[in-house]
């Protein structure tokens, strides 16, 4: 495979690029601008503006917001963008020396050249925000704003939004507005005139779709995630740490390009699956154990979701096998059915047949929400649990370029069997296609992997652990 390293200070991490792409940016300016385009048909009466994310507060990585990145690519803090659809045009407001963007590891041709770098049509200082928006109110009449807020790495918008709200706006010791509302009520304060509407929608529309720019890259995410999830169930026995099988998995993360996690990976044992997503990796593994593995990379900011399923101790009970394979018969139909035209709601159906057929009618309760919904969890891309438009629930139609988490559950709490087998699925012209596809999924498949040894069995016959 031919691929690129690019060494991105600003964003935190090695990161492994596939094609040809300009420095710093995920994709070819051309990317960014078709964005753009797309999203001026859906704003032909007004202009949008966006905040980028700020300069970070502490010694940290700066990280762009998904929706300013989605639309631009520019690495840069305290920028705004100004996308008219009056005008067919966008304009770029940020203000950075070269010094400092050398000193950001943000490359100095996007401040010598930031029209080349990102395609946008027009570049202005910071300070010129002010004046052009004034300017902007007097030939519009409406104008779009983001209401939630923004995502940083592993972020979700719409769970920031909900968390703040109560941290914050409606606490009774706080009260303030989140900085995309404050930027709203600002708006609406300095142009009394201008009708100021919620953009996100719109936005994330958009990135329900992704490209096939965007497509190859969450397959170079998804295979990172695959290799990390081998390595830690390779690297599983008695006896072995939780907190030592999170450690595998980080590190083969890195090691392959990764910039961090989606999220925090889950490792869940023993009674703590009936917890959720239960992190504290604080569980020493006993034979007879059932693990749970639900991890994903970070990947040039895009994200997968991948769980895994398998015996601590390297081989399957009778228990553990019997429903392991009623869930993985679930998971094998949903996958057998996804492709462009239908619902999730009709995909549901066919589990529900399949159950019927195959006499598995007493775990109907148990997959209830499933069939319901078609194995669907939720959408993947710049966040784990990515945004979506006006998603139609179980009504929704899938498309060619939805990507999404197909997440198959199935629980015996009291008998401490806890199994997730989730995917990450894009939808192609065709049918689907398994981006995770390579974890090992049926009982052989695990068996003969567990019989290996893994990092931690590797390094441990050395005298270094």
């Amino acid at each position: 495979m031919n691929r690129r390293l690019r060494l991105v200070g600003w964003a935190a991490g090695l990161l492994v690029l596939a094609g040809p792409l300009t420095a710093a940016l995920t994709f070819e300016p051309g990317e960014y601008a078709a964005r753009r385009a797309r999203f001026m048909e859906k704003i032909p009466d007004g202009a949008a503006v966006f905040l980028g994310a700020s300069a970070p507060a502490s010694d940290v990585a700066f990280r762009q917001g998904h929706d300013f990145a989605y639309l631009t690519g520019a690495p840069v803090p305290n920028a705004f963008l100004v996308v008219d659809g009056l005008r067919k045009e966008s304009v770029l407001f940020f203000t950075m020396t070269e010094a400092d963007a050398q000193s950001e590891g943000i490359p100095r041709d996007f401040v010598r050249d930031p029209k080349a770098f990102t395609g946008v049509e027009r570049v202005l200082p910071a300070d010129q925000f002010g004046p052009f928006l004034a300017g902007l109110g007097q030939r519009t009449k409406i104008l779009y704003a983001m209401y939630k807020p923004e995502e940083i790495g592993p972020e979700n918008a719409t769970e920031k939004f909900n968390s703040l709200q109560r941290s914050m706006t409606l606490n009774l010791w706080d009260g303030r507005l989140t900085r995309e509302l404050q930027f709203v009520k600002q708006l609406r304060d300095k142009l009394p005139q201008v009708e100021i509407r919620d953009g996100a929608p719109l936005v994330w529309e958009l990135r329900q779709i992704k490209s096939p720019a965007e497509l190859a890259v969450l397959r170079q995410a998804a295979r990172i995630g695959v290799k990390a999830h081998r390595a830690l169930i390779q690297s599983t026995r008695p006896g072995v740490p939780e907190k030592s099988l999170a450690a595998v998995f980080e590190f083969v993360c890195g090691l392959e390009g990764a910039a961090g996690q989606a999220y925090r990976p889950i490792i869940m044992s023993g009674k703590n699956p009936a917890y959720g997503h239960y992190h504290a990796y604080d569980r020493i593994l006993q034979a007879g154990d059932f693990v749970i593995l639900d991890a994903g990379p970070d990947y040039a900011d895009y994200h997968v979701d991948i769980s895994t399923s398998f015996p601590a101790s390297g081989s399957f009970s009778a228990r553990q096998k019997e429903l392991y394979e009623v869930a993985l018969a679930v998971h094998d139909t949903c996958l057998a059915n996804y492709r462009p035209g239908v619902s999730f709601k009709q995909v549901g159906e066919k589990v529900a047949a399949m159950l019927k057929d195959k006499g598995l009618d007493a775990y109907a309760k148990d997959f209830a929400g499933i069939v319901r919904y078609g194995g669907y969890n939720h959408m993947i891309g710049l966040a784990t649990h990515d945004v979506t438009g006006l998603f139609a629930g179980p009504d929704e139609i899938l498309a060619p370029g939805m990507v999404f988490a197909c997440d198959i559950q199935l629980f015996r709490l009291e008998e401490e069997i806890g199994i997730r087998i989730e995917d990450t699925v894009a939808i192609t012209e065709s049918g689907c296609e398994n981006l995770s596809l390579g974890v090992p999924r049926t009982v052989a498949e695990i068996e003969a992997l567990m019989r290996e040894d893994g990092i931690l069995q590797t390094i441990r016959k050395k005298p270094l652990y």
